[in-house]
């Protein structure tokens, strides 16, 4: 299966934001910072993974679903997908 390549430039949006905000949180820690800051910045975090990973799956969903539909137009659009899927998050 090969991935959308918007949804890629999309996730890896997503991911490098993850990776910044990682780094941050290691600074916090670095410099002693409290620890309430510290678990907010790490909930952000999760919650910028967890995106990624949803826009994944909403984006191989659709996907499966296009092929399974012998190549027209799906009836749910990624969009619905994802925020069906973050809404179980």
């Amino acid at each position: 299966m090969q991935l959308d390549e918007a949804a890629i430039v999309d996730v890896l949006k997503r991911l490098r934001r993850a990776e910044g905000q990682i780094r941050g949180v290691i600074g916090m820690l670095e410099n002693g910072r409290d620890c309430a800051d510290v678990v907010t910045q790490l909930a952000a975090v999760s919650r910028a993974l967890d995106r990624a990973g949803f826009k994944l799956i909403a984006s191989g969903l659709q996907q499966c679903v296009t092929e399974r539909e012998g190549g027209a137009v799906p009836t749910v659009d990624e969009a619905q997908l994802e925020k069906l899927f973050l809404s179980l998050a």
